[in-house]
């Protein structure tokens, strides 16, 4: 999977965006990322920071990108964006719906000068519904999906926070998706540009296909309940031994009656996934009570030649340092460089390398602008001018 000759002039900014064009840098792209001429990028100072004080967020997913400076705000910026445009095969923004346009960068705009480019919209809420034009962030998002509802043991406790950006992370991978495809049709000759709109909410309300069925035939189900939220006990977490946890993901018949066998409780196997909640009660019980007589460690070894679904639940530190994690090789830590998690996939055709480095705001604006025709002396009165950074 390789994007080599695929260049993409990237307007977000935090997460959920440059999340999206950091996949696609990864395996090839080359990912202009226009800043503002003043902060540029949030992120770049957004708490907790690296030891030079650039924000971790943008240190983390702005590998291999190269930063110009403009301020589209001027008639000069826009003409620079534009000539950029010319040699683009897409453009991805984040602004609310109508900033783009008011800053004359918006797909109508773009598309009159490359009508073969690829443009992606991504916002919390799409360019459309009563919801568009509101700020967002991913708790904002999540929340109006559902998953914080069901992010809890039951009605009665609150919603838990999840630990990571979902909605962010699932827009960013949501629009790297989308416009690798609408790529892929244009070249396959489907079409010339496309137009592209990603919710982060969309996103996560994708991810409820467990739940959607029955929500859209009347049910209304609850946290705690379903099979995938605590509702049976052979699909839960449970405390072990020394105050770790672990997970117990035996919804097949099979992978329950080998859990049971393996810790010598075979009378337990036909209470699986009973509709008795008293039987369920009582297996909760009794596994809430086999758990607690040895240490997370001891059961992934335990466990470890069983076929049967269960493993340790890990803090992030743990996790990254995991021999699983290790084993698939996305965790890197240059020497000299700094550590990141790479992407993802493991594949037969992969670019190679740790990602390489982060762009400091506005560090290739010369370069590029020389690239697409600019002079010294052009360069040196959009920089006096404030045009360019």
């Amino acid at each position: 999977m390789r994007l080599d000759g695929i260049r993409i002039l990237d307007l977000t900014r935090l997460l959920p965006g440059p999340y999206a064009t950091q996949l696609l840098a990864d395996v090839g792209a080359d990912v202009i990322k226009i800043e503002d001429t003043e902060t540029g990028d949030y992120a770049r100072r957004m708490a907790p920071t690296t030891d030079d004080g650039v924000g971790t967020i943008f240190d983390a997913v702005n590998r291999k990108k190269r930063s110009v400076a403009l301020d589209l705000k001027t008639d000069a910026g826009r003409k620079a964006f534009y000539d950029l445009l010319s040699e683009a095969d897409a453009v991805i923004e984040s602004f609310r719906p109508g900033v783009a346009e008011r800053l004359g960068v918006d797909y109508e705009t773009v598309a009159e000068r490359r009508p073969d480019v690829v443009y992606c919209s991504l916002t919390g809420y799409g360019q459309n519904g009563p919801y568009a034009d509101r700020p967002s962030h991913d708790l904002n998002c999540v929340g109006l999906s559902g998953l914080l509802d069901m992010t809890r043991r039951g009605a009665d406790e609150s919603p838990r926070m999840p630990g990571y950006q979902i909605a962010d992370i699932s827009g960013g991978l949501l629009a790297a998706f989308s416009i690798c495809g609408a790529l892929l049709s244009r070249e396959l000759g489907n079409g010339d540009g496309e137009y592209l709109d990603v919710s982060m909410t969309d996103a996560v309300v994708s991810f409820s296909q467990a739940l959607a069925p029955d929500v859209l035939r009347g049910a209304n189900p609850r946290p705690g309940e379903t099979p995938f939220t605590g509702g049976y006990p052979c699909y839960g977490i449970y405390e072990a031994k020394a105050g770790n946890y672990v997970t117990l993901g035996a919804l097949e018949p099979k992978f329950f009656e080998a859990f049971c066998t393996a810790v010598g409780r075979p009378e337990l196997i036909d209470e699986h996934m009973s509709e008795d909640p008293a039987i369920r009660e009582a297996l909760r019980s009794e596994l809430e009570a086999i758990f607690a007589e040895r240490t997370r460690k001891a059961w992934v070894d335990l466990f470890s030649d069983v076929d049967t679904a269960v493993a340790g639940v890990y803090t992030p530190a743990e996790a990254f340092e995991h021999p699983q994690i290790e084993a698939r090789g996305y965790v890197q830590r240059p020497e000299g460089g700094a550590p990141r998690i790479g992407f993802p996939v493991r594949g037969s055709d992969l670019p190679e390398g740790d990602g390489g480095e982060r762009p400091g705001h506005g560090e290739h604006t010369e370069a590029l602008l020389e690239s697409v025709g600019y002079d010294d002396a052009e360069i040196d009165r959009l920089r006096s001018n404030g045009v360019i950074r």
